[in-house]
Parts: C-alpha cells; structure tokens; sequence
C-alpha cells in the first residue's frame, strides 16, 4: 500500500494542475502516475479519480483495457515479448520459455529480488526484426532461445555496474 503522504503522490498532483481541462487528461495523467509509481494500483487510481474529478469505474475501465498500464508492480528491467503472427511463427514462444526457465518465472511474474518482470505483448509492429523481445525501451530483434542467457546477464551486468 503507497502512504498518499509519498512524494510520488504530491509530484502527481503538481502534474495533473498543470491541466486546464482535467476530465479530458486522463490517459496522460496515468501515464505518468506509471512514470512515478511503477504501477498504478487502486490507491492511486483513486486518487487520480479525486483529482480529476471523475468516477474510479472510469480510471480503472481505463488502465484495465490498455495493457500498457499495469496494476502490479514491476521489475526494474520490465522484459516484453512480442507474441504477434510473425514473431509468433519465427520462434517467439521458445524465446519466451527460455526467459521463464532462465528467470524462473513465469507470465506476468516478477523475480524475488525485483530486477525482472515478464510480460506478452500482441505485436509491436517491428515484424521485420522477428522474434522480438523488449527490455525496458530496448528492442532486441531477432532473439533466439540461445541468446537468452547473454540478454539477462547483460542487464546482470549492468545492474552490478549501477550498484558498484
């Protein structure tokens, strides 16, 4: 649970004031309450429905039919898999079991020490570069279930590079 006393709460709210019309700011304000949170859990959601004065059933419609927004928390290094037609038929289901098998999660999961969350994507229309994966805002094209391995310690190595 996130104390609305949390700075992220008061930079949220100097955010949405910057808006005139606020009813119509919604998806752009939950992009940034993701920015500052991670996630948008139901605290926030209703605090994001407080602030633009409009109904909660509204906000979480909202972030519950883009898969952009996420409800739960993720891993520093959010991992995406595109699951479209043509990196589905180039392989992508292997390279997303070679991930859950290497980060000992499975979909939608996240591991103990919270480096690495797991998602599925529809497609993100880079079809050309197929089967790809996507670290953060990092795009891997043609990844195969060999190159897992190297792609997590990668991010590994740049994890204890950050903390040194």
């Amino acid at each position: 649970m996130i104390c609305k006393d949390n700075i992220g709460f008061k930079e949220l709210k100097s955010y949405i004031s910057t808006f005139e019309d606020k009813k119509s700011s919604l998806i752009i304000v939950l992009h940034k309450a993701q920015e500052i949170f991670g996630y948008i859990p139901a605290e926030v959601q209703e605090f994001i429905a407080e602030e633009l004065e409009v109904p909660v059933a509204k906000v979480y419609g909202v972030v519950s039919f883009y898969n952009f927004f996420s409800m739960e928390p993720k891993g520093k290094y959010q991992i995406s898999v595109c699951t479209g037609t043509a990196c589905y038929v180039r392989g992508a289901g292997k390279v997303l079991e070679s991930l859950e098998k290497e980060l000992n999660i499975e979909v939608g999961g996240v591991t103990k020490d919270g480096l690495f969350s797991l998602d599925c994507l529809r497609c993100v229309g880079a079809c050309g570069l197929a089967p790809v994966v996507i670290v953060g805002k990092e795009v891997h094209g043609k990844v195969k279930p060999t190159d897992v391995k190297k792609l997590i310690e990668e991010y590994m190595e740049k994890e204890r590079q950050e903390n040194a």
